[in-house]
């Protein structure tokens, strides 16, 4: 039994859901379909979320919201035409969108709502074409497939006791198509998951039906162990662990959101990344272990965007309480952090930089000076992360040694390196102008040289 979830770029056209339905088709054991929103078609095309969004803040601004209606009906009439649907599939779309537009007062709720129309629309014509085409299929609504979650607009977390519920839809006959990206709380709230929480969607059916594989279909074949539009024709991946992948995710690789596999993985269900054009195409397996190791990094991944909080304090080591205390100040003023290195007299909190406006940078920087009595304080933009990542990684001699010295014939300066007590990444900090020739370097190191790691 499967679950198979396509992305955007699979379901952005009537052709590519033409290619959806032959491989539901294919395979009998694929009776869970999850669906994102039609996504671009060709490169400066629109995402249909991203129409839903705009369509909501313009009524919200009290803008005319005619054209952008029209714009994603004509959008959905494009695939129904072309599938020879019934048109009362996109008058239903439009019908609905208007009544959330005329009924839904919170703002919050309303948001989530328009969101969530583009998935669930999909779901719908998938659904209709699977039936035209002979096939038994049924539409699922997240809350009749058992999804409750969290009531946190735009940021829902799934509950424990969804999974009962879910399980229950082994019981169904046919194919179940499942909306992504949403479901609903405890009171019967349409609440959405995080950008990208199609993903999200499909882990979490995938564990609770406890399928025997999860596909993801996407636009690439398998993952690359860098991002090939830094290097060219770069190394697929053949398998990962959910520790590395999630490494990579966290890291900078696009493929998922860093959190969208943890339901498969805690029901120890393997994931398989397919390409809907290739679906022939083996992919890239994520397992809980493998069974064969090919070298001690299997992927690099890279992201910017970053900014490094420095504190230098005489004796910080002997001030009990002194990390928590910083710390304590970065959460009052609503700033997450990603790493903090520190040395015996000082601390270095690493940020994402759109955390920090000017005032509050001013402000972070008037309370650690008061509140801690710090020797010195500075904040300095413009860093960049690459992280190497592979299970075992701690165990092996020399790879530390591999990648600095990588790094050294790129001709960067290592701002910071961090590995703690991590078996499978080490982070190096360094300028966001330097990423691309630190990554070409590091890969040539680890995928194309022959330097022996024990």
């Amino acid at each position: 039994m499967k679950v198979a979830k396509f992305g955007g770029s699979s379901v952005a056209s009537a052709d590519m859901l033409q290619k959806v339905a032959n491989i539901i088709q294919e395979d009998a054991e694929r009776k869970f379909i999850v669906v994102s929103a039609p996504g671009k078609r060709f490169d400066d095309d629109i995402k249909v979320t991203d129409l839903f969004i705009k369509l909501g803040e313009q009524h919200i601004s009290g803008k005319e919201t005619e054209s952008t209606l029209q714009q994603i009906t004509e959008r959905f009439l494009s695939i129904t035409k072309e599938l020879d649907l019934s048109d009362e599939i996109v008058e239903r779309i439009k019908k609905e969108t208007t009544f959330l537009l005329k009924e839904t007062g919170n703002t919050a709720h309303l948001k989530d709502a328009l969101k969530a129309m583009g998935e669930d629309s999909l779901a719908r014509i998938l659904s209709a074409y699977l039936n035209k085409i002979g096939l038994n299929a049924n539409y699922v609504n997240p809350k009749d497939a058992g999804i409750i979650v969290s009531d946190q607009p735009g940021d829902a977390q799934v509950l424990d006791s969804s999974y009962e519920k879910i399980y229950q839809l082994r019981n169904k006959e046919g194919i179940s198509v499942i909306p992504g990206f949403f479901g609903y709380t405890e009171k019967g709230v349409l609440t959405t998951f995080p950008r990208g929480g199609s993903d999200i969607t499909g882990s979490i059916i995938a564990a609770g039906v406890e399928a025997d594989l999860y596909e993801n279909f996407t636009d690439v074949s398998s993952v690359y162990c860098v991002n090939p539009n830094i290097v060219e024709n770069p190394v697929e991946i053949k398998a990962l662990t959910y520790k590395e992948m999630r490494e990579l995710s966290y890291s900078g690789f696009s493929v998922f959101h860093d959190e969208a596999l943890i339901p498969a993985f805690n029901k120890n269900i393997p994931v398989c990344i397919k390409n809907t054009n290739e679906p022939q195409a083996p992919g890239t397996m994520i397992v809980a272990k493998k069974e064969n190791y090919n070298g001690p990094v299997v992927g690099i991944a890279s992201d910017k965007g970053f900014s490094s909080i420095y504190v230098g304090k005489y004796l910080m080591n002997r001030e009990l309480g002194f990390g928590r205390n910083l710390l304590n100040i970065l959460v009052e003023e609503g700033i997450s952090f990603e790493h903090a290195p520190s040395g015996i007299d000082s601390m270095s909190v690493i940020v994402r930089s759109n955390q920090l406006t000017e005032k509050k940078e001013e402000r972070l920087i008037r309370r650690i000076k008061q509140e801690l009595n710090v020797d010195n304080i500075s904040i300095n933009h413009g860093l960049g992360m690459v992280v190497i990542v592979g299970e075992g990684m701690s165990q092996r001699v020399n790879v530390a040694a591999i990648a600095t010295t990588a790094i050294a014939k790129a001709g960067v300066n290592i701002q910071m390196i961090n590995q703690g007590s991590s078996d499978v990444s080490m982070m190096f900090g360094i300028r966001e102008e330097d990423i691309d020739v630190t990554v070409k370097s590091l890969y040539q190191d680890f995928f194309e040289s022959s330097m022996p790691v024990r």
